[in-house]
């Protein structure tokens, strides 16, 4: 089997970098508890990941397989720049939309630990492509990242087969959240 080439993605994969994470998220239970209508959840989830990839874009904390079809977008621990303002992503959606997104975004941030750390955002595979172990490629590039800073690994799922796939992959349960969803938080120690 070829490894996969790995690359620190550009504004040039914005387009099917956000189409392969609202495909890879249709069934996630916090994508689905922040945008639970079928009918919006292509332009909203779209939105959203949109948003997470222009505020980490430029910090070269993307890391994608095939010019977007895996992707792993980190955020590093220190950065000088301003992130891209939310008011223009916020005004595109509904305020019952905004208030569960603030409400998770709020929940999850309270138990995150207060070190620095690499903060694995969002992994996803476009279905198209699932099974060939490209989240865990691209995963790896901000892990080695955050070795090499010697610093810990953070993340959080929603998604309870999700905790033991990354178990296997050497990351443990540091906090839970139950409201407004069940939430895992999980870190790796650097290697």
């Amino acid at each position: 089997m070829t490894e996969p080439v790995i690359t620190v993605a550009t504004l040039a994969n914005r387009e099917r970098i956000v189409s392969s994470l609202v495909a890879a998220f249709t069934g996630d239970p916090v994508l689905r508890y922040l945008f639970p209508d079928e009918t919006t959840y292509p332009a909203y989830a779209a939105a959203f990941f949109g948003h997470l990839f222009d505020k980490r874009v430029g910090k070269g904390a993307v890391w994608t397989i095939a010019d977007g079809a895996s992707v792993a977008i980190w955020e590093p621990p220190y950065t000088d720049d301003a992130p891209p303002s939310d008011a223009a992503w916020a005004a595109s959606l509904p305020a019952d939309v905004l208030d569960r997104v603030h409400a998770y975004d709020e929940a999850v941030h309270k138990v995150l630990p207060p070190a620095p750390y690499w903060y694995l955002g969002v992994l996803g595979t476009h279905p198209d492509h699932a099974g060939r172990r490209w989240g865990h490629a691209v995963m790896e590039a901000g892990l080695r990242r955050a070795a090499a800073d010697g610093l810990p690994a953070v993340l959080e799922t929603g998604t309870a087969a999700n905790v033991e796939v990354y178990r296997r992959a050497g990351w443990e349960i540091v906090d839970t959240v139950s409201e407004p969803l069940p939430t895992w938080i999980m870190r790796q120690k650097p290697s």
